[in-house]
């Protein structure tokens, strides 16, 4: 089986490209998870200035991907969109691991 790690569709890179323009630096996008909310998971995702030597990078449309080990087995496959839907935009986690979500959308377990 060939990891295809975490995918970053061409809405979210352009986000992603034009928001790292703006601030002037930055490698790319750092996503991953934490222990939160009822579910047990929530995702992480900040801008990285920098990349860690045990991460694992993904490019995709012009634009790298950081993931720790850690976090990987848990968005494998996972794709990373940004939509704009009336006056709401933002990211959306479209991932398949997910066995179940809390009612208020924050966390998830898989």
């Amino acid at each position: 089986m060939t990891s295809v790690g975490v995918v970053l569709s061409e809405s979210a890179a352009k986000h992603v490209a034009n928001f790292i323009a703006k601030r002037g630096k930055g490698v790319g996008i750092r996503v991953g998870v934490r222990t939160s909310g009822c579910s047990g998971m929530a995702y992480k995702l900040e801008f990285a200035d920098t990349s860690q030597e045990d991460d694992v990078i993904f490019e995709w449309h012009g634009v790298k991907v950081l993931v720790d080990p850690k976090s990987l087995p848990y968005l494998e496959g996972m794709e990373l969109d940004y939509t704009k839907e009336g006056l709401n935009e933002g990211f959306k986690f479209n991932n398949p691991n997910v066995k179940d979500e809390c009612g208020c959308g924050e966390s998830f377990n898989v």
